[in-house]
């Protein structure tokens, strides 16, 4: 046995301690709604029974998706009281904690903040900051105590099917300043902040939910473009950095970033000095699920520098790997009680940073949103919506043409969102167009709308395009350039809404007659929709109907 092995084997402690440190490491994802029955992605969202087992088996951190901010507050609640230790329970909350759980503040996308710094720097810091100190905010009261943002990736490909209004800039400067700012507010509040995805996952085409991206840029390139955000939050004391899911041959040609040692342990901790928490993406994404099984995938991870395991796809597997990596001398424990020291530093600081931030008691919870929130979030909509022509849509009967990724997904379109509702009220019929349903086209690549099919009469296009998760495209491989040409050239085209990416408005304005109704917002949500659709002239009177002001 050599000296190195022997000395990793004769230092562990007992199996079922050195079981339950290891579980410590994981962070597992679990609904945000209480029932089972309410789970809305059973294959990653462990059922309550596994949460409760895990949890009291050691497992340190849970991660959060859907309910809304009442239910969230209960959540937390419950696992905590399954756990004999401190737990991080995180969520990605990248627009505010109202995007992933409703009754809170649901913000603008941070690249309308990123376009905003071009002409106004100084406002754009501002509300980055506010926007920060929101989300921590009202993050802190409902029971988290970790915010996965924000993404410092730096947008400079059009084409990203991922990033794309996630990130804070599509310039360095940009991205670095105001993802900046918004930690610093988030972090005064009392919660983690976690930059990602290092070292920069804004310059790919490809989704790494869905496969391995590869990228060429060398190492200057990378000095110059993706790390000086990191750079800046590292300096402004960020919490944590979340990894990328990517192959970059100048720093590994063998394993991409999560997995590789010359990455998180040679370049982020000792080129870059970060001494925080360093956690991996989720490994349940394809371009690490697809290669490396649970548990290698967990070792390899821990191995590079990791130290905490997101989203493993069998969490059981993962703690079974790192186990056997520890006990055979693979893995040394002194990386080991780093981790876990790391780990109880950072939570340890929370009350620190804000001594006076608790939950909101549940008779409070109508008051999370509090007037300065609303303010800031309506603030946010105006200064970014772009519009032109002339207000107006012609008298109905007409067609509200709604472009959706998927209506099953779609918490931004309730049935009494103003998308539907506005155009209703003028007379406008509304049908749905599924990214993924091939109904609507024609096949001919000159009308490529398949305009039989829909109702007569003046026709209002929304477009709801942006970088999804497992979309594997931002819409720019739909035809809608063509559909502009097609509509105009039929009469039918009345008015355009473009919600989401600002590349395909940019793509499309352009093709627009000077008077022809149209906007841009690069928020998708009901206000956004709300205040949009009034300025283009839909009667402003009904977008506070009906809850319109979300």
């Amino acid at each position: 046995m050599s000296t190195r092995r022997q000395h990793a084997v004769e230092s562990l402690p007992p199996a079922a301690e050195l079981r339950r440190q290891v579980a410590r490491l994981l962070v597992i994802r679990g609904s945000g709604h209480l029932a089972d029955r309410q789970r809305r992605y059973p294959r990653w969202e462990l059922e309550n029974d596994a949460l409760r087992r895990l949890l009291a088996e050691g497992v340190g951190g849970v991660i959060l998706l859907g309910g809304s901010a009442a239910e969230l507050r209960l959540r937390g609640e419950q696992l905590r009281s399954w756990s004999e230790h401190p737990l991080l329970i995180c969520a990605d909350v990248e627009e505010g904690v109202g995007q992933r759980f409703e009754g809170a503040s649901w913000l603008v996308p941070p690249l309308a903040l990123g376009r905003l710094h071009g002409s106004d720097p100084e406002r754009a810091l501002s509300l980055a900051r506010r926007y920060g100190h929101c989300t921590g905010r009202q993050a802190r009261q409902l029971g988290l105590n970790g915010v996965l943002a924000p993404v410092c990736d730096v947008n400079n490909n059009p084409e990203n099917p991922v990033i794309n209004v996630r990130a804070w800039g599509e310039t360095t400067a940009a991205a670095g300043a105001l993802a900046t700012a918004f930690l610093e507010g988030a972090q005064a509040e009392g919660v983690l902040c976690c930059a990602k995805h290092f070292p920069g996952h804004g310059d790919t085409s490809d989704d790494s939910h869905l496969e391995l991206p590869r990228l060429a840029h060398g190492r200057d390139r990378l000095e110059a473009i993706e790390l000086p955000p990191f750079q800046a939050a590292i300096a402004a004391g960020c919490a944590a950095v979340m990894t990328a899911h990517l192959q970059l041959d100048a720093l590994d040609p063998l394993l991409p970033a999560t997995l590789s040692r010359p990455v998180l342990t040679g370049l982020l901790r000792q080129e870059l000095g970060f001494a925080g928490l360093v956690i991996t993406d989720a490994l349940v994404m394809e371009a690490i699920a697809s290669r490396w099984g649970a548990e290698e995938a967990a070792v390899l991870a821990f191995e590079a520098g990791s130290d905490l395991i997101l989203m493993p796809a069998d969490a059981d597997a993962a703690i079974d790997g790192l186990v056997e990596g520890f006990q055979s001398g693979r893995l040394a424990m002194e990386q080991l009680r780093q981790s876990l020291q790391r780990r109880e530093e950072a939570l340890a600081a929370l009350d620190v940073r804000a001594p006076g931030a608790a939950l909101v008691p549940l008779e409070g919870l109508g008051e999370l949103e509090t007037p300065q929130d609303q303010a800031l979030a309506l603030e946010l909509v105006e200064l970014s919506l772009e519009t032109r022509g002339t207000p107006g849509l012609p008298a109905g009967p007409g067609v509200n043409l709604i472009r959706l990724d998927n209506s099953l997904a779609c918490p931004f379109l309730p049935a009494m969102a103003p998308a539907l509702r506005l155009p209703a009220a003028a007379g406008y019929q509304s049908c749905l167009i599924e990214a993924s349903a091939p109904s609507p086209w024609s096949g001919d690549p000159e009308a490529p709308l398949a305009l039989e099919r829909l109702p007569a009469g003046p026709l209002l296009l929304q477009l709801f395009v942006r970088g999804n998760p497992f979309r594997g495209s931002a819409g720019g491989d739909e035809p809608w350039p063509a559909v502009i040409r097609q509509l105009l050239r039929t009469g039918r085209l009345a008015g355009l809404t473009v919600l989401g990416s600002p590349y395909l408005w940019e793509a499309l304005e352009p093709l627009l007659p000077r008077s022809l109704p149209a906007g841009y917002s690069p928020a998708q949500m009901p206000l956004a929709q709300a205040a949009l659709l009034t300025r283009l002239g839909l009667a402003s009177s009904q977008a506070s109907e009906g809850g319109f002001t979300d």
